[in-house]
């Protein structure tokens, strides 16, 4: 009767039997307490659960490898692994399913790596893993990166004849995906015989985590025409695509689908709806979406307050964080990471002190280093260098590179070479192989003109075969993106296009614009300096938006990297030209410019 109730899912009944059955002492047996368990596990009932297991150490049954096996998945459904793995480790005898169910319990409650570790041991000792345990072990080198590991069980699962389980299949693309083999988890994705919607939105989702916005909206659109319909994890994979790429076109259709469909509702949804709509330069859209959400958890508050830091919206960041602790929603590192950000790009020293106390004070939350990068960048930017140094040399955690590298980018804009120089050792012992800190330096030596030293790093940077990361600006025109090099002649409508940025730039001129030949980096004369910043990709891109949109309209711009001063100084004198508003977004944040003015006050 047990048995019949918790197959058929009344696992209440199958308890109240069991209760019953104890009342009227009639003693269970070996094959009574997996069930009894199962029904427990269903109903997340630990203290049942823990009044039976005294039932079955008083009848002596404990020692049945399949009675353990059951409370192992008992306790570990329960969120007790702790105890469900002092079972296991105390079980005489062993078998496949004991192992699979521990692994399976350890990942499902969080412990990715204690899962791991125990897959590789089941295999050490020739065991054979069952298919849960398989998908636990690749969903735990998903969560850890440990490609290495995958490959490993990828063997195994080839090994025992699951390379053709559907399930098995899709673990194996979003494994390969989140490692960043993403051409293999391609390949492995366009041999699967059936494809379903979790296969494409593993595919779709491992693009869009590895930065290839493009081809995951590809893969959504081919997803489509072959007439499978997206569900909540499709969508939530493919906004942040939309987002990046700042393709507003298609997060709006895909924004339709959400409300065609009745997801609107969704929290996650509604969560990744925020942040298209703030990474593509409509922060009240964003936080139209927030308010009319029906549902918000921690993570919805941060996105919206990150959206308002991003666009150097610091006040209204902090009023999202005060109605979030109104409330009663409890804000989390990640929360604390998006105000401190707000702080730094609207200059507020003294609100990023005070969250920062609050952080470990009032929340119980330790800081952790992106807490302490950000502080170190609100204090550079804001050129409290002697601040900013005592506050480094007393973190309780040993500064890493993303943290010495906020203070290098504030002596970078202050040029304090003798404090940079100093700061630059540090980061080239901790992350040698990385270009963005070699270009940071050598920019800091040519703007003071120290040619020589801009040329031992640029050689430096060659020797361990490094290479800058080439600028690129790109603006959407009737549907279709366009992108931009420096000193491009690419383009199509290249003669129009220098055309309208030599008319520019004579009317700046009059305006009493003066190149500002500092941020470019080569000793070159002053005349093809000038020339040099006024053909960066970003002015390319506005040229074109200029010429090809009507009178009016604002024009949107995304570049790859961190926008120049001599670009951010043009763009203010054209924008009151021209009478348009000119919204850029760089790698570090949005500059609304209209009527000469930008909403980064000239802080960033």
């Amino acid at each position: 009767m047990i048995q019949g109730y918790v197959r058929s899912g009344f696992s209440k009944e199958a308890l109240s039997c069991y209760y019953q059955m104890h009342q009227a002492g009639i003693e269970p047996d070996n094959f009574t307490f997996p069930f009894v368990l199962k029904a427990c596990s269903s109903l997340s009932a630990l203290q049942q659960g823990k009044q039976i297991h005294q039932h079955i150490i008083r009848s002596q049954f404990e020692q049945q490898v399949y009675v353990g096996n059951a409370l192992i998945d008992m306790y570990a459904k329960c969120e007790n692994a702790e105890v469900a793995r002092k079972v296991f480790d105390r079980m005489p005898q062993r078998n496949a399913v004991s192992w699979s169910t521990m692994v399976t319990g350890y990942f499902q409650k969080g412990y990715a790596n204690e899962a791991l570790e125990l897959f590789c041991q089941m295999q050490s000792m020739g065991l054979k893993p069952n298919r849960v345990a398989l998908l636990s072990g690749l969903a735990a080198c998903a969560e850890l990166a440990a490609v290495q590991q995958g490959k490993g069980i990828h063997d195994c699962v080839i090994e025992n004849g699951f390379e053709r389980d559907a399930s098995i299949e899709t673990a194996l693309v979003a494994m390969y995906a989140k490692c960043g083999e993403i051409g293999f988890a391609r390949q492995l994705f366009d041999q699967m015989p059936e494809r379903d919607v979790v296969s494409w939105s593993a595919m779709i989702a491992g693009y869009a985590q590895n930065g290839h916005g493009n081809e995951a909206l590809m893969l959504f659109h081919q997803m489509l025409s072959e007439h499978v319909k997206p569900n909540r994890v499709t969508i939530v994979s493919v906004l942040p695509a939309c987002a990046d790429l700042v393709a507003l076109r298609y997060g709006k259709a895909i924004h339709s689908f959400i409300l065609k469909n009745g997801f609107e509702g969704d929290v996650s949804i509604g969560t990744a709806l925020i942040d298209l709509y703030a990474k593509c330069g409509h922060v009240g859209i964003s936080r139209h979406v927030f308010d009319r959400m029906p549902v918000k958890d921690v993570v919805s508050w941060s996105a919206l307050i990150a959206g308002y830091g991003m666009h150097g919206l610091g006040e209204d960041a902090l009023a999202v964080f005060s109605q979030m602790q109104i409330t009663g929603t409890k804000p989390n590192h990640v929360t604390f990471t998006c105000v401190l950000s707000a702080c730094s790009r609207a200059g507020q020293v003294d609100e990023g002190w005070q969250c920062f106390h609050a952080m470990s004070l009032d929340y119980k939350i330790p800081p952790r280093l992106e807490h302490y990068a950000c502080m170190v960048d609100l204090l550079g930017r804001a050129g409290h260098f002697d601040e900013a140094e005592d506050f480094i040399t007393s973190m309780p955690l040993k500064p890493d590179a993303s943290v010495w590298g906020a203070l290098l980018a504030a002596c970078r804009i202050y040029r304090n070479i003798e404090l940079g120089e100093q700061v630059a050792k540090h980061i080239l012992k901790l992350n040698p192989q990385n270009p963005g800190y070699y270009v940071l330096l050598s920019n800091m030596y040519a703007a003071v003109g120290r040619w020589h030293d801009v040329m031992k790093v640029r050689s430096l940077m060659k020797e361990r075969g490094l290479k800058k990361t080439p600028g690129c600006s790109l603006i959407e025109v009737n549907n279709r993106v366009h992108i931009f090099l420096s000193g491009d002649r690419s383009h199509p409508q290249s003669d129009q296009i220098y055309a309208m940025l030599t008319s520019l730039t004579g009317q700046m001129e009059e305006a009493g614009y003066v190149p500002n030949t500092d941020f470019v980096l080569h000793d070159v004369e002053e005349e093809l300096k000038e020339h040099m910043v006024c053909t960066h990709s970003e002015k390319l891109a506005m040229a074109f938006g200029l010429i090809s949109t009507s009178s009016g309209t604002p024009i949107m711009i995304t570049k790859n990297l961190r926008v120049c001063g001599d670009c951010h100084s043009a763009t203010k004198f054209i924008s009151k030209i021209v009478r348009r508003e000119i919204i850029v977004r760089d790698a570090n944040r949005f500059h609304h410019i209209k009527d000469g003015l930008c909403s980064c006050r000239d802080h960033w």
